[in-house]
């Protein structure tokens, strides 16, 4: 039994973190869902950005939408519902199977919008109403004017991702606006059965501090800070509000890992995956550290409710001058400056893309 077997049958989901028309095409995806359990995908400006850049399966989609008049930002959402429509009907016996919990596919929206929280919640809307995907996540950042537009969105009844939360209080945060989204609907008669994950960041917080603790702390922050929202996670689940939102009818928002690709050349390459496996979470991992895992992955211990040996090791952190809650914001930050750059390079390469088509007509 391969290692993503074992983790899928100990409760984890396994996501992939890329979407490419390849994918769809080669009947790659189709393959990691047979062999590597895998039950959903996720994608962001970035992995589109790289589709359509490095690769020529797009560009008689581009010329026939050209035709049409359309172009820009239009053509790349189209562009993007079409493969993620075909993803979504690949994973919807998956959603079906296990009630919409699992099976689901992230679309984001514009990331030129983290700081709008009207437009955002506009788009979101916009977003799923076009695609007319019932198992398709829309993604808005955990920032602070972002959570607004998560809980109108959910209030809204569209299904959504909270991505860049990067530490246990914007995770909580993030989950306060899901609740309290779900909690207008009950007061409002609505059925509270609104799906949500939240996306927090691993790999990140050691390419942030990397060179800058003692060797003994290597790779250690990032585990570390996934375990303590590991455990604000599982109080969350235990506690009266949530659990009278449950009664209600309402779902628990998930707990989903995201960056979980090894940064670190001289580290394993599945070193994220097997410290952060757990039931009821997800991990959506980049295509090589699937196949890795795949490959020569292994199942050890769950990781602890209680969050294990996280403060202690945190502790160190501070003592060692890392200041986890200023870092926290600056890699929030930087994420939503990193994914505008993606965003800003993606319209780029389908302005030049269509020049060159249009010249070539």
């Amino acid at each position: 039994m391969k290692a993503t077997q074992k983790l899928h049958e100990l409760g984890q989901s396994i996501w992939l973190d890329n979407m490419t028309r390849d994918l769809l095409t080669s009947g790659t995806l189709r393959r990691y869902i047979a062999d590597l359990s895998l039950t959903g995908l996720t994608s962001n400006p970035t992995i589109f950005d790289h589709a359509i850049k490095n690769s020529s399966h797009y560009d008689s989609a581009i010329r026939s939408k050209l035709t049409e008049g359309t172009s820009g930002e239009t053509l790349f959402f189209e562009l993007a519902i079409e493969d993620l429509a075909q993803a979504a009907d690949l994973f919807h016996p998956i959603w079906d199977r296990t009630n919409g919990v699992d099976g689901w596919v992230s679309l984001e929206v514009s990331p030129l919008l983290a700081h709008d929280t009207n437009e955002t919640l506009a788009a979101a809307r916009a977003l799923y109403q076009r695609a007319g995907k019932p198992n398709l996540f829309i993604k808005i950042p955990g920032t602070a004017e972002g959570l607004p537009a998560i809980e109108a969105a959910i209030f809204a009844g569209v299904p959504i991702n909270v991505t860049l939360l990067f530490s246990r209080e914007q995770y909580l945060a993030a989950a306060d606006a899901y609740l309290r989204g779900i909690e207008r609907r009950i007061d409002a008669g609505l059925n509270p059965a609104v799906p949500s994950v939240a996306s927090l960041f691993v790999s990140r917080w050691d390419v942030a501090v990397s060179g800058k603790v003692p060797d003994e702390l290597t790779n250690r922050l990032g585990i570390a800070v996934a375990q303590r929202t590991y455990r604000a996670y599982q109080e969350l689940l235990t506690s009266a509000r949530f659990q009278r939102a449950a009664n209600a009818g309402a779902r628990a928002q998930r707990l989903l890992w995201a960056s979980t690709g090894t940064k670190d050349p001289m580290a394993s390459d599945i070193l994220y995956v097997k410290a952060l496996a757990a039931p009821f979470t997800i991990n959506t991992m980049p295509e090589g550290t699937l196949r890795a895992y795949g490959d020569h992955g292994e199942v050890h211990e769950m990781l602890a409710p209680d969050g294990g040996d996280c403060e202690r090791v945190l502790a160190s952190f501070t003592e060692a001058g890392i200041c986890i809650d200023a870092l926290a914001a600056r890699l929030q930050d930087e994420g939503a400056a990193s994914f505008v750059k993606s965003w800003n390079d993606l319209l780029a390469c389908i302005e030049s893309k269509s020049a060159t088509i249009r010249e070539a007509s």
